[in-house]
């Protein structure tokens, strides 16, 4: 019997609202924002970009959601939102930010994903649980050599939705990206 691969509804969801005809175009264009703190991840890969609302007055609203309150990334993407839709010619841009519901790692594309591992960072699904079942990133997986020997060094990396992992096969330390 072969299986069908069903698509998460969130990212179903996700892709039928940025193919809207009102707004696709704009999606199309902040495509080019990238997360200042992972330059190879657009906000879309990252699922900070959450919606695209084109008013009856003209007003672009875009929502976006942070990967944690207080994430110091939020204030160059807003400004690099306004830049990416001014520079299209749109001069009444609002961008909100939105705390609920809160940014989950599975808001993340499967492109992100691949992304980040191929940069050099764990994606979330790169992990497994430890022996007692109680630690999600005890052994995350090596991006650079793929072994799960890997030991976590400190509970945050380079920001803080990531943790800082060491390889033991390979010797390479390496970010991962918290599951949440």
């Amino acid at each position: 019997m072969n299986a069908i691969p069903l698509m998460p509804v969130e990212e179903y969801q996700r892709l039928q609202q940025r193919s809207a005809e009102d707004v696709k175009e704009l999606w199309d264009l902040l495509d080019e924002v990238k997360d200042p703190e992972v330059p190879v991840l657009t906000i879309w890969d990252l699922g900070v970009l959450r919606d695209v609302v084109r008013e009856d007055d003209g007003q672009i609203i875009v929502t976006i959601t942070p990967t944690y309150s207080g994430c110091p990334a939020m204030d160059n993407i807003t400004s690099d939102i306004k830049q990416a839709l001014n520079d299209a010619g749109y001069n009444r841009v609002k961008v909100k930010t939105s705390l609920a519901p809160a940014w989950s790692s599975e808001w993340m594309s499967r492109d992100g994903r691949k992304k980040l591992r191929e940069y050099g960072i764990a994606p979330p699904e790169d992990a497994e649980l430890d022996e007692d079942g109680l630690t999600p990133d005890a052994h995350a997986q090596c991006p650079h050599c793929s072994s799960r020997n890997t030991r976590r060094v400190s509970e945050f990396g380079s920001t803080a939705c990531k943790a800082l992992f060491q390889c033991n096969d390979c010797n390479e330390p390496f970010d991962y990206f918290k599951k949440i």
